[in-house]
């Protein structure tokens, strides 16, 4: 399966307007959002756990990286409520479930075998540090070669300077509305702007984003491994 699988291209989504696909296990459902290869592959998708739901024991063969948006997540290490950041290694495992059921950010086969980091953030404790321009804070959440990632507040009316990315970007709007010379993005918009890509940022009204930086690879694989 094949979805906005192009690294290269840039890509927006109303991630609330997307369909609900079943997955293989009853209460679990998602909408991707980037996606190439069969039931394992590189993917990068909104997932929904219906209240009791669980997933299968599985082995994280290229990683995941999880943001909770809504309820709470668990596994057998613990409890993950609304805005915890999780990163599972590559050859992680576990058994994933939803008590009460909710909703998460969760990027698949996309991490490199040497960043061995587990993580655990809760962003409702964790510290906001000034960023780069006034109106802007940043929550430095992961950082591994090239690749950052962080939440991002923007107070209203603030505007961040032209500059590019040779890595991309991608961002998940979590309030707000996030804007840029391409267009506007209100809260639930998934944008993937691809290596080399630049513009200039900015939020009218205000805006919370998990923004992630210079992971893109330039090229992926036939057997969707990037290069």
């Amino acid at each position: 399966m094949e979805i906005h699988a192009d690294l290269g291209q840039r890509a927006v989504l109303d991630t609330g307007t997307l369909p609900w696909l079943a997955s293989p296990m009853a209460g679990v459902e998602r909408r991707p959002l980037d996606r190439r290869g069969g039931e394992v592959a590189r993917a990068t998708s909104i997932v929904r756990y219906a209240p009791g739901s669980h997933f299968e024991r599985h082995t994280h063969g290229g990683g995941e990286e999880i943001l909770v948006l809504e309820g709470t997540f668990s596994d057998e290490a613990g409890d993950y409520p609304a805005g915890t950041y999780l990163r599972n290694p590559v050859g992680s495992s576990h058994a994933p479930f939803s008590a009460q059921g909710c909703r998460i950010l969760v990027k698949l086969q996309q991490m490199h075998p040497a960043d061995q980091q587990s993580l655990v953030i809760d962003s409702r404790r964790a510290a906001w540090v000034p960023g780069l321009v006034p109106g802007l804070t940043v929550m430095p959440l992961h950082a591994f070669g090239s690749e950052h990632v962080a939440l991002v507040r923007w107070a209203p009316g603030t505007v961040f300077q032209p500059h590019g990315h040779p890595g991309g970007e991608e961002i998940v709007v979590l309030d707000g509305v996030f804007q840029d010379e391409h267009g506007t993005y209100p809260a639930g918009s998934w944008l993937r702007n691809p290596p080399g890509s630049s513009h200039r940022p900015w939020s009218e009204v205000g805006c919370t984003i998990w923004v992630k930086t210079g992971h893109l690879p330039v090229t992926i694989g036939p057997d969707g491994s990037a290069a």
